[in-house]
């Protein structure tokens, strides 16, 4: 990665997000008679990194989904900016990295100077991106022919260069080795110091201690807790939350 990337989480531009505040509103998301999401309401107003846990099942991934406006609410609402999520125009200004990469089947440089011709931008900027990631040795490889750490550094840099307002992160390291996973977090804070919100779903409670602004704690689909990371970590106010924590620390 290159030598700018901020290493401190609480660095960071102040500028205004065009897509803040978040919104959401009695948020509800069922599938058949499973109710997955039960009347979530929350408000992120602030620059920097969102950090969503919780055990399996509760209910991270579809929340993300639902912010992204790949899933529809089955009630309620979710406003960026004051636009709907769903709007073509809202989501454009989103990019959502997956757990598991979605590569095109081109070569690594290719992947990149794919998202750049879509943003009108000079495809010679994809040397930059493919250096910041530590890819310009491998661009002329297949994209999906790259490790599991190699890939998801490709998602995170053709991410970045849609240059978007938001960033999605459905765990980005889970099953990454300790170098990828730096590699990748480097990435968030750069996003962060840029001014691109940061929304995060992670397991890794040491993860989450050394990116997260703020933590919103899901339990069975619902929203227990959403507080500043220093008072989540050293004193949550839900059941839920203290139970989660501890069973890390045991």
């Amino acid at each position: 990665m290159n030598a700018g990337i901020v290493t401190d989480k609480n660095q960071g531009s102040q500028t205004m997000n065009r897509l803040l505040p978040l919104a959401i509103d009695q948020l509800f998301f069922s599938t058949g008679q499973e109710q997955l999401l039960c009347n979530i309401e929350a408000q992120i107003t602030d620059n920097g990194i969102s950090v969503i846990m919780g055990h399996n099942g509760a209910g991270k991934s579809v929340l993300l989904r639902c912010l992204n406006g790949l899933l529809p609410p089955t009630s309620g609402s979710i406003t960026w900016g004051g636009k709907d999520a769903s709007l073509i125009a809202t989501r454009r200004q989103q990019t959502m990295v997956f757990q598991k990469p979605l590569l095109l089947n081109r070569s690594v440089a290719a992947n990149i100077r794919y998202v750049l011709k879509l943003r009108g931008k000079p495809v010679s900027l994809s040397a930059h991106f493919l250096e910041s990631a530590g890819l310009a040795d491998k661009h002329a490889q297949p994209a999906r022919a790259l490790s599991g750490g190699e890939q998801q550094r490709l998602a995170m840099a053709r991410a970045m260069a849609t240059e978007p307002s938001v960033l999605l992160l459905d765990e980005p390291t889970a099953n990454l080795d300790p170098v990828a996973t730096q590699l990748i977090e480097a990435t968030v804070l750069s996003a962060k110091q840029q001014s691109i919100k940061v929304i995060m779903v992670t397991h890794d409670v040491a993860q989450a201690k050394r990116l997260a602004d703020e933590v919103l704690f899901l339990d069975g689909g619902t929203l227990t807790e959403h507080s500043a990371s220093e008072q989540f970590f050293t004193q949550p106010a839900s059941n839920a939350a203290r139970e989660y924590l501890a069973a890390y620390l045991s």
